[in-house]
């Protein structure tokens, strides 16, 4: 596990050493798990946490026999105090907290504290290769972090790596305030792990995007394709340790808390909120909305009290002393216009709560008021709800907190209407004990189900199945002993089935693609091969059929036009294999003309079932940014349209989602047994062929080029596969 802290600090003020445990969501769910996992002591020899102690090496050591007995042991990063303040408080939380919880007014960018932020990655590198092995598994948290998976990756090539975000991830056009060198270390920083994980799926969403964006670079069922390897973004919503909050509803301490607070505040409705300081809780919006509830319902005057909690939090920066204060100023006023001698409307504390202290409030209040203004998830929200083993209390949250997707039958706000927050602090209080008991039992229901353990099993069996894609998805070129293990399976073979691609497959991209006309030596190969009663040869292309049929409709074999859209098995006419649909086409193909205009030496080629950009001859960097954002566009456009965009090789496609070479080599398939199958291909639509024979021992399948794929072999050059068929077409020609 790797974290911007170690889930201790070391307090050296006095005269002895004192261990701190420190707080916060991340560590609270990391140490939850390491702790209490059976799954981590069962697969794993040995378990390690890197993070910042906070602390001098000397310290450190003094400290070492007074830490608290773990499952796992420390591995301690020693930061220089004026680089850990540049990256921490300057490049974290001045750039990245504000900008990706959309408060771009308050990013600051400042090149010497992203410098700083690189040099604080570089120290936990040196730690984790120390220490690594090329089997391990590390698992890196949150933002502070960010470029770390890819400087691993480049030291130790094949570690299986996962990055967590527990923050939002904002759109890209929020990160693209940033500068193009930070943009590139960001997003190329987290692609160096297999397995990326978010908390919700706009978050998963924003990320894909990003990627397309600026590296051009799309995705297919979250999978990215990235410096020959297979990269996966998936959605993961972390949770809390649900038995020990349900547990704790009967802990004595947690029961004097409730007593205390019930006898203090007799006969009054209770409402609850506990927040780290920050500008992206709303605590200043919270206070507005009760406000506006006591002058719009004097009923509940002297009848309900706002226990408010503000924990400390990184107040040596401007901006969240200067909240401070506003929340101060706020809650005088307020106390002092509405309240009275006999009644203070606010209970505000400025301090950390303990575990027992923070349960006696969840159990003790009516309503829990958790409204951040963006959140990546909030475990407060989920600690409340396990809490309530009662089933009682209502939970007013936000709809910009990720728990919101989960907790749906909270009574859920937008942070910014004080309006509407004011009137749901009155259906609150309204609400009957059998509602809130249904509401809470189905929240309970889905925290019990995804809790910390099953989060965390569930990140680390996705990471452990997307590093077995990448086994099957690699690099793999032909040795003698494969090759000649195809040659004899083909001479033994009694049918045989060809599917070759055209383009960048049989012969070479050309500038203008009506130039890729086949010449007269590759005309008579295939002819010979299809010629043989065992063969069954198709050509499976992008291409029209009108340009498929004049250029091998002279030939016996079978020809496939548009990916799967129209068939000519040999000695028949051409059908289709779907209507054809008209009514998208206008306005897509304005979109993209669009960008023929944008951008010079691109153009556009409409076939009967699909509109392509080619951009092969433009100006690399400007192509390729606008391919991500045609994309973008398209992908917005054609949501409801049963369309499917393709980023292929110099080419984005549109076409409906029915066609697909997948299905067309199933249909193959099913129609008869084969003893040999060879396929080739060189562009994205290839890899569907490919998955499809992935499992036939007598498939040979073929990428053209160098890029990882699922095909079980590479060729470099279009020169290579024509070379391969003409060996297996001398093999014929000799067994005869």
């Amino acid at each position: 596990m790797v974290s911007n802290h170690l889930p201790v600090a070391i307090d050296s003020s006095g005269s002895d050493l004192r261990i701190i445990t420190t707080s916060g969501g991340l560590i609270t769910a990391i140490n939850s798990f390491l702790r209490r996992n059976k799954s981590i002591t069962d697969h794993f020899s040995h378990s390690y946490w890197v993070g910042v102690p906070e602390c001098s090496p000397a310290t450190w050591s003094k400290a070492e026999s007074l830490l608290p007995a773990a499952t796992f042991e420390y591995l301690p990063v020693f930061i220089n105090k004026n680089i850990f303040e540049k990256y921490y408080d300057g490049f974290c939380n001045t750039a990245i907290w504000p900008l990706f919880h959309y408060f771009p007014s308050f990013a600051e960018f400042n090149e010497a504290d992203f410098d700083n932020y690189l040099k604080a990655n570089q120290s936990f590198l040196d730690v984790i290769i120390n220490n690594a092995r090329q089997d391990d598994i590390i698992w890196i948290h949150d933002y502070h972090l960010l470029p770390l998976a890819e400087l691993i990756r480049r030291e130790i090539p094949r570690i299986t790596i996962g990055f967590f975000l527990h923050i939002p991830f904002p759109t890209f056009e929020m990160l693209r305030l940033m500068p193009h060198e930070w943009q590139q270390r960001i997003i190329k920083g987290m692609l160096g792990a297999d397995l990326i994980g978010f908390q919700t799926i706009d978050y998963t969403s924003h990320f894909l995007e990003s990627v397309r964006m600026f590296l051009g670079i799309d995705h297919e069922m979250n999978i990215i394709r990235y410096d020959d390897r297979l990269i996966k973004a998936d959605v993961f919503p972390i949770s809390i340790d649900f038995d020990r909050f349900n547990k704790a509803y009967d802990d004595p301490n947690g029961q004097r808390i409730k007593k205390m607070l019930k006898e203090k505040f007799s006969g009054m409705k209770v409402i609850f909120s506990v927040d780290r300081l920050d500008y992206t809780k709303g605590v200043k919006n919270r206070l507005d909305a009760y406000e506006l509830f006591l002058s719009r319902h004097r009923e509940f005057h002297e009848q309900v009290v706002f226990i408010l909690v503000v924990v400390p939090s990184r107040h040596t920066l401007p901006k969240y002393a200067e909240r401070k204060k506003i929340i101060n100023e706020l809650v005088g006023r307020i106390n002092s216009q509405t309240g009275n001698v006999r009644w203070q409307p606010i209970v505000h504390q400025y301090t950390s709560l303990s575990f027992e202290e923070m349960v006696g409030f969840y159990v003790t209040c009516d309503v829990a008021l958790i409204t951040p203004l963006r959140d990546g998830m909030n475990l407060v929200a989920k600690e409340f709800v396990a809490s309530r083993q009662d089933k009682k209390g209502v939970l007013i949250l936000s709809e910009l907190a990720g728990a919101a997707r989960e907790l749906t039958d909270a009574l859920t706000i937008n942070p910014n209407d004080t309006k509407e927050l004011a009137e749901k602090i009155s259906e609150a209080f309204s609400m009957n004990v059998e509602e809130q008991h249904r509401r809470i039992e189905t929240m309970q229901a889905r925290i019990k189900q995804y809790d910390i353990f099953t989060w965390a099993d569930d990140f680390l069996a996705q990471l452990k199945n997307i590093k077995k894609k990448q086994q099957e998805f690699q690099v793999k070129f032909m040795d003698d002993v494969s090759r000649m293990t195809m040659l004899e399976h083909y001479r033994k073979a009694r049918t045989r089935l060809f599917l070759l691609d055209y383009d960048g497959t049989l012969v070479n991209y050309f500038p203008s693609p009506l130039n890729a006309r086949p010449g007269h030596a590759l005309l008579e190969l295939l002819g010979d091969i299809a010629s043989q009663s065992q063969n069954d040869l198709f050509i499976i292309s992008g291409r029209d059929r009108n340009i498929l049929e004049k250029w091998f409709g002279q030939l016996p074999l079978n020809i496939i036009a548009e990916h799967g859209a129209s068939l000519k098995l040999c000695g028949t006419e051409w059908r289709d294999l779907l209507i054809e649909k008209r009514d998208w086409k206008a306005d897509i193909k304005k979109i993209m003309d669009s960008y023929v205009k944008r951008c010079a030496n691109t153009s556009l080629e409409e076939k009967r079932f699909s509109i392509l950009w080619h951009f092969r001859n433009a100006n690399a960097q400007q192509a390729k940014l606008r391919a991500s954002e045609l994309i973008m566009e398209l992908n917005q456009f054609g949501h409801n349209l049963g369309l499917q965009v393709i980023l292929g090789n110099k080419i984005v496609e549109v076409k409906n989602k029915e066609i697909s070479k997948e299905q067309t080599v199933r249909n193959i398939l099913s129609k008869r047994q084969y003893d040999f199958i060879l396929a080739a291909g060189d562009d994205v639509n290839d890899e569907e062929v490919f998955r499809v024979l992935a499992g036939n021992e007598n498939a040979f399948t073929f990428k053209i080029g160098g890029d990882a794929s699922f095909a079980k072999y590479n060729l470099h050059t279009p020169q290579m596969v024509l070379s391969t068929l003409h060996t297996l077409n001398h093999i014929m020609a000799y067994t005869k």
